[in-house]
């Protein structure tokens, strides 16, 4: 007999940022600061709770809402980076990419902790976040956690953890 395998998705209108990024590529480009109007979705699969629920939609959906409404109307400035230095200048974080400068008010910035702010590690950031917010509210680590994030429509990044993978 096949299992069976139960799954909650989330992918509203509100699940979106719009935000401003550049990333760099092939070793020696970087993109022109630009944006987009983000959208994430985030699916759990797990067995059924003693409410017969995979995980509460209400508790999902106000997780990924605050994580998303961070990130919205900001710009995403990766920490991590080798090849974007960003700098504290007081007021302003200094962004660096070999003779080019940006200059942007920390207020209106997002200091990410990932390498690039690719579609990919976007996706692995909002569920990084999802998983230390279920930590924080006594939630149970779902078996599966899957998160999309598109950049635009029709290309998005997904990410997935999987504790029954072996």
């Amino acid at each position: 007999m096949p299992a069976t395998r139960y799954s909650v998705r989330v992918s509203k209108d509100y699940l979106v940022f719009c935000s401003g990024h550049f990333i760099t590529y092939d070793g020696d480009h970087c993109e022109r600061l630009h944006g987009h109007n983000y959208r994430a979705a985030v699916e759990v699969v797990d067995d059924l709770d003693e409410n017969h629920y995979v995980f509460d939609f209400i508790a999902l959906k106000d997780i990924t809402r605050t994580i998303t409404d961070a990130l919205d109307h900001r710009m995403l400035l990766p920490e991590r980076s080798t090849r974007i230095g960003v700098e504290d200048d007081g007021d302003n974080w200094r962004v660096v990419y070999r003779e080019r400068r940006w200059s942007f008010p920390k207020d209106e910035c997002v200091l990410l902790p990932i390498a690039s702010t690719t579609a990919e590690l976007l996706a692995e950031y909002v569920g990084d976040r999802l998983f230390e917010a279920f930590s924080t509210r006594g939630l149970k680590r779902p078996r599966v956690l899957r998160v999309e994030v598109e950049e635009s429509f029709g290309q998005s990044a997904i990410v997935e953890w999987d504790d029954t993978a072996s």
